[in-house]
Protein backbone atom coordinates (compact mmCIF):
# COMPACT_ATOMS: atom_id res chain seq x y z
CA UNK A 1 0.00 0.00 0.00
CA UNK A 2 1.32 3.42 -0.97
CA UNK A 3 0.45 6.14 1.51
CA UNK A 4 1.79 9.49 2.65
CA UNK A 5 1.29 8.25 6.21
CA UNK A 6 4.50 6.21 5.97
CA UNK A 7 7.76 7.47 4.49
CA UNK A 8 9.99 4.74 3.05
CA UNK A 9 13.70 5.10 2.33
CA UNK A 10 16.17 2.32 1.55
CA UNK A 11 19.73 3.58 1.74
CA UNK A 12 22.76 2.28 -0.12
CA UNK A 13 23.92 0.79 3.18
CA UNK A 14 20.89 -1.50 3.34
CA UNK A 15 19.13 0.45 6.08
CA UNK A 16 15.38 0.59 5.43
CA UNK A 17 13.95 3.60 7.25
CA UNK A 18 10.21 3.56 7.85
CA UNK A 19 8.99 6.89 9.21
CA UNK A 20 5.51 7.45 10.61
CA UNK A 21 4.33 10.64 8.95
CA UNK A 22 1.25 12.03 10.69
CA UNK A 23 2.88 14.73 12.82
CA UNK A 24 -0.36 16.70 13.12
CA UNK A 25 -1.75 13.90 15.33
CA UNK A 26 1.57 12.85 16.90
CA UNK A 27 1.88 10.02 14.35
CA UNK A 28 -1.19 8.22 15.65
CA UNK A 29 -1.71 4.99 13.74
CA UNK A 30 -4.41 5.21 11.09
CA UNK A 31 -5.66 2.15 9.25
CA UNK A 32 -3.59 3.19 6.23
CA UNK A 33 -0.43 3.61 8.27
CA UNK A 34 -0.88 0.27 10.03
CA UNK A 35 -1.40 -1.70 6.82
CA UNK A 36 1.45 0.05 5.00
CA UNK A 37 3.83 -0.54 7.92
CA UNK A 38 2.95 -4.22 8.17
CA UNK A 39 3.36 -4.70 4.43
CA UNK A 40 6.77 -3.02 4.37
CA UNK A 41 8.01 -5.02 7.34
CA UNK A 42 6.83 -8.29 5.82
CA UNK A 43 8.46 -7.44 2.50
CA UNK A 44 11.73 -6.51 4.22
CA UNK A 45 11.98 -9.99 5.70
CA UNK A 46 12.63 -11.48 2.27
CA UNK A 47 14.47 -8.56 0.65
CA UNK A 48 18.19 -9.25 0.33
CA UNK A 49 18.85 -5.53 -0.16
CA UNK A 50 17.60 -4.80 3.36
CA UNK A 51 20.14 -5.34 6.15
CA UNK A 52 18.39 -3.49 8.98
CA UNK A 53 15.03 -1.79 9.52
CA UNK A 54 14.69 1.52 11.37
CA UNK A 55 11.34 2.72 12.72
CA UNK A 56 10.88 6.36 13.71
CA UNK A 57 8.41 9.24 13.65
CA UNK A 58 8.18 12.64 12.04
CA UNK A 59 8.15 15.69 14.29
CA UNK A 60 8.05 15.61 18.07
CA UNK A 61 6.58 12.13 18.61
CA UNK A 62 7.35 8.53 17.78
CA UNK A 63 3.66 7.63 17.89
CA UNK A 64 0.81 8.51 20.22
CA UNK A 65 -0.83 5.14 19.52
CA UNK A 66 -4.07 4.30 17.76
CA UNK A 67 -6.02 7.20 16.29
CA UNK A 68 -9.10 7.50 18.51
CA UNK A 69 -9.86 11.10 17.62
CA UNK A 70 -13.40 12.10 16.69
CA UNK A 71 -16.83 11.79 18.28
CA UNK A 72 -17.48 8.28 16.91
CA UNK A 73 -14.13 6.82 17.91
CA UNK A 74 -15.67 4.04 20.01
CA UNK A 75 -17.74 2.95 17.02
CA UNK A 76 -14.85 3.04 14.52
CA UNK A 77 -12.22 1.37 16.70
CA UNK A 78 -12.80 -2.36 16.48
CA UNK A 79 -11.12 -5.74 16.07
CA UNK A 80 -9.65 -4.68 12.74
CA UNK A 81 -7.34 -2.27 14.55
CA UNK A 82 -6.27 -5.08 16.90
CA UNK A 83 -5.53 -7.40 14.00
CA UNK A 84 -3.51 -4.67 12.27
CA UNK A 85 -1.49 -4.06 15.44
CA UNK A 86 -0.84 -7.77 15.91
CA UNK A 87 0.26 -8.06 12.29
CA UNK A 88 2.82 -5.29 12.87
CA UNK A 89 4.18 -6.88 16.04
CA UNK A 90 4.48 -10.29 14.42
CA UNK A 91 6.28 -8.70 11.46
CA UNK A 92 8.76 -6.87 13.71
CA UNK A 93 9.56 -9.87 15.88
CA UNK A 94 9.53 -12.34 13.00
CA UNK A 95 11.71 -10.29 10.67
CA UNK A 96 15.13 -11.97 10.37
CA UNK A 97 16.76 -8.55 9.98
CA UNK A 98 17.50 -6.43 13.07
CA UNK A 99 14.78 -3.87 13.75
CA UNK A 100 15.76 -0.63 15.48
CA UNK A 101 13.22 1.76 16.98
CA UNK A 102 14.56 5.33 16.97
CA UNK A 103 12.22 6.86 19.51
CA UNK A 104 12.30 10.61 19.02
CA UNK A 105 9.43 11.50 21.35
CA UNK A 106 6.45 10.00 23.12
CA UNK A 107 5.69 6.35 22.36
CA UNK A 108 2.21 5.56 23.68
CA UNK A 109 -0.35 2.81 23.22
CA UNK A 110 0.32 0.74 20.13
CA UNK A 111 3.17 3.12 19.34
CA UNK A 112 4.82 1.95 22.55
CA UNK A 113 3.99 -1.65 21.67
CA UNK A 114 5.66 -1.29 18.28
CA UNK A 115 8.78 0.34 19.70
CA UNK A 116 9.21 -2.30 22.40
CA UNK A 117 8.84 -5.14 19.90
CA UNK A 118 12.00 -3.90 18.15
CA UNK A 119 15.32 -5.59 18.79
CA UNK A 120 17.07 -2.37 19.82
CA UNK A 121 15.34 0.74 21.12
CA UNK A 122 17.35 3.96 20.85
CA UNK A 123 15.55 6.85 22.54
CA UNK A 124 16.04 10.56 22.96
CA UNK A 125 16.16 11.74 26.57
CA UNK A 126 12.91 13.67 26.05
CA UNK A 127 11.11 10.53 24.87
CA UNK A 128 8.72 8.60 27.07
CA UNK A 129 7.02 5.22 27.06
CA UNK A 130 3.37 4.93 28.06
CA UNK A 131 0.87 2.10 28.09
CA UNK A 132 -2.07 4.49 28.04
CA UNK A 133 -4.81 1.91 27.57
CA UNK A 134 -6.13 2.05 31.16
CA UNK A 135 -6.88 5.74 30.70
CA UNK A 136 -9.57 4.89 28.14
CA UNK A 137 -10.97 1.74 29.71
CA UNK A 138 -8.93 -0.74 27.68
CA UNK A 139 -6.09 -3.22 28.30
CA UNK A 140 -2.58 -3.21 26.84
CA UNK A 141 -2.25 -4.84 23.45
CA UNK A 142 0.37 -5.19 20.74
CA UNK A 143 2.02 -7.93 22.77
CA UNK A 144 3.05 -5.66 25.64
CA UNK A 145 1.61 -8.02 28.24
CA UNK A 146 4.54 -10.22 27.19
CA UNK A 147 7.27 -7.87 25.95
CA UNK A 148 7.19 -5.45 28.88
CA UNK A 149 7.09 -8.14 31.55
CA UNK A 150 9.91 -10.01 29.77
CA UNK A 151 12.07 -6.88 29.87
CA UNK A 152 11.38 -5.36 33.29
CA UNK A 153 9.46 -7.95 35.32
CA UNK A 154 5.89 -8.40 36.47
CA UNK A 155 5.79 -5.66 39.10
CA UNK A 156 7.00 -2.87 36.83
CA UNK A 157 4.85 -4.16 33.98
CA UNK A 158 1.77 -4.06 36.21
CA UNK A 159 2.62 -0.52 37.27
CA UNK A 160 2.89 0.65 33.68
CA UNK A 161 -0.27 -1.20 32.62
CA UNK A 162 -2.64 -0.66 35.54
CA UNK A 163 -1.65 2.88 36.50
CA UNK A 164 -0.78 4.07 32.97
CA UNK A 165 2.33 5.73 34.34
CA UNK A 166 4.83 6.84 31.72
CA UNK A 167 8.50 6.03 31.95
CA UNK A 168 10.99 8.61 30.80
CA UNK A 169 13.66 7.40 28.40
CA UNK A 170 16.22 7.43 31.21
CA UNK A 171 13.90 5.46 33.53
CA UNK A 172 13.17 3.00 30.72
CA UNK A 173 16.88 2.52 30.11
CA UNK A 174 17.67 2.05 33.80
CA UNK A 175 14.84 -0.49 34.08
CA UNK A 176 16.13 -2.50 31.13
CA UNK A 177 13.17 -1.70 28.88
CA UNK A 178 15.24 -0.07 26.12
CA UNK A 179 18.80 -0.53 24.91
CA UNK A 180 20.09 3.05 24.38
CA UNK A 181 19.35 6.61 25.45
CA UNK A 182 20.94 9.81 24.19
CA UNK A 183 20.58 13.58 24.52
CA UNK A 184 18.04 14.77 21.98
CA UNK A 185 20.65 16.50 19.85
CA UNK A 186 22.68 13.28 19.66
CA UNK A 187 19.86 10.84 18.87
CA UNK A 188 20.37 10.81 15.09
CA UNK A 189 24.11 10.33 15.48
CA UNK A 190 23.70 7.41 17.89
CA UNK A 191 21.08 5.77 15.66
CA UNK A 192 23.46 6.08 12.70
CA UNK A 193 26.26 4.45 14.70
CA UNK A 194 24.04 1.56 15.79
CA UNK A 195 22.72 1.07 12.26
CA UNK A 196 26.26 1.19 10.80
CA UNK A 197 27.40 -1.57 13.15
CA UNK A 198 24.40 -3.69 12.23
CA UNK A 199 24.77 -3.23 8.47
CA UNK A 200 28.41 -4.32 8.74
CA UNK A 201 27.46 -7.37 10.77
CA UNK A 202 26.96 -10.95 9.61
CA UNK A 203 23.32 -11.30 8.48
CA UNK A 204 23.00 -15.03 9.16
CA UNK A 205 24.44 -14.67 12.65
CA UNK A 206 22.15 -11.74 13.37
CA UNK A 207 19.09 -13.69 12.24
CA UNK A 208 20.07 -16.72 14.33
CA UNK A 209 20.77 -14.54 17.37
CA UNK A 210 17.45 -12.73 17.11
CA UNK A 211 15.56 -16.00 16.73
CA UNK A 212 17.30 -17.57 19.73
CA UNK A 213 16.89 -14.60 22.09
CA UNK A 214 13.23 -14.16 21.15
CA UNK A 215 12.56 -17.87 21.63
CA UNK A 216 14.09 -17.69 25.11
CA UNK A 217 12.37 -14.48 26.23
CA UNK A 218 9.21 -14.07 24.15
CA UNK A 219 7.93 -17.63 24.07
CA UNK A 220 4.62 -16.33 25.45
CA UNK A 221 4.19 -13.63 22.79
CA UNK A 222 1.80 -15.50 20.51
CA UNK A 223 -0.42 -16.44 23.43
CA UNK A 224 -0.29 -12.86 24.68
CA UNK A 225 -1.39 -11.50 21.31
CA UNK A 226 -4.37 -13.83 21.25
CA UNK A 227 -5.34 -13.13 24.87
CA UNK A 228 -5.06 -9.39 24.27
CA UNK A 229 -7.19 -9.67 21.14
CA UNK A 230 -9.92 -11.55 23.02
CA UNK A 231 -9.87 -9.27 26.04
CA UNK A 232 -9.70 -6.06 24.05
CA UNK A 233 -12.54 -7.14 21.76
CA UNK A 234 -14.76 -7.60 24.82
CA UNK A 235 -13.63 -4.33 26.40
CA UNK A 236 -14.28 -2.37 23.21
CA UNK A 237 -17.98 -3.19 23.57
CA UNK A 238 -18.22 -1.77 27.09
CA UNK A 239 -19.66 1.53 28.21
CA UNK A 240 -16.38 2.25 29.99
CA UNK A 241 -14.43 2.13 26.72
CA UNK A 242 -16.93 4.43 25.03
CA UNK A 243 -16.69 6.81 27.98
CA UNK A 244 -12.91 6.64 27.95
CA UNK A 245 -12.70 7.63 24.30
CA UNK A 246 -15.28 10.40 24.74
CA UNK A 247 -13.33 11.75 27.70
CA UNK A 248 -10.10 11.61 25.71
CA UNK A 249 -11.58 13.68 22.92
CA UNK A 250 -13.25 16.08 25.36
CA UNK A 251 -10.00 16.39 27.33
CA UNK A 252 -11.53 15.47 30.69
CA UNK A 253 -11.23 12.73 33.27
CA UNK A 254 -13.37 9.68 32.42
CA UNK A 255 -16.13 8.51 34.76
CA UNK A 256 -15.88 4.72 34.64
CA UNK A 257 -18.84 2.68 35.96
CA UNK A 258 -17.60 -0.87 35.43
CA UNK A 259 -20.10 -1.61 32.70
Amino acid sequence: MLTDHLLVDLGDDGALRLTFNRPEVLNAFSGELSVALAERLEAAAGDDDVRVVVLTGTGVAFSAGADISGEDAHERFDVRALDAANRIIRAVVGCPKPVVAAVNGVAAGVGCSTALAADLVVAAESASFLLAFARIGLMPDGGTSATVAAAIGRARAMRMALLAEPLTAREAYDAGLISHVAPDAELASLVDKVVARLTRGAPLAQAATKKAVNAATLDQLEGALERERTGQTILLRTDDAAEGMRAFNEQRRPDFKGS
